[in-house]
């Protein structure tokens, strides 16, 4: 017979479930990047045509732009996949061809590690954009995206030195164990 602390445990751990719609709104973000992708492709398209009003820096800007659209949507799929997987449920893909490999050994802690870098790729990217659009930034704007870009990096180093000190406490104690 079942005490009613098991069922609240029960309940407890079936409440994760609850963060499945989460996911499911995250995919329709993805699907709406999607779409902008195709639109600011059908721009630089269109400009290329109409060459005579497109430079260099047009194009460059524009890819990069795009480029930036493919890295949030590549993080949405870490946090959508990655993040179903450790916080929901397993998921059964033991053997799809197409299974990511950083998949079979994702946690919370690689997730986050992964996640960090995605965010300082992105904002790299954005860095870059307005390095080669300075002339229309202001010095205090490009100096500003400069600090934020180096906090993001110095908290990907503060992540992954925490995740790697863990690991090796977590390793120590099971060799005390054996």
């Amino acid at each position: 017979m079942r005490t009613p602390i098991k069922y609240l445990e029960s309940f407890i751990f079936a409440s994760r479930w609850i963060q499945a719609p989460l996911y499911l709104g995250l995919i329709v973000a993805q699907i709406v990047y999607c779409w902008l992708f195709m639109v600011e492709l059908s721009h630089l398209v269109h400009s290329a045509i109409d060459a005579a009003h497109i430079t260099e820096t047009d194009v460059m800007l524009a890819v990069l732009g795009l480029i930036d659209v493919v890295m949030i949507a590549n993080l949405l799929v870490m946090v959508i996949v990655g993040g179903y997987e450790t916080f929901v449920s397993r998921l059964d893909l033991d053997d799809h061809p197409d299974q990511p490999e950083w998949l079979s050994h994702v946690n919370a802690g690689v997730l986050k590690i992964k996640l960090s870098t995605a965010i300082i790729g992105i904002s790299s990217i954005h860095l870059l954009k307005s390095f080669i659009n300075a002339n229309n930034l202001s010095g205090h704007t490009l100096q500003w995206q400069v600090i934020i870009h180096v906090v993001f990096l110095f908290s990907a180093l503060a992540m992954a030195y925490v995740d790697k000190t863990m690991t090796q406490t977590l390793a120590l104690q099971q060799q005390k164990n054996h």
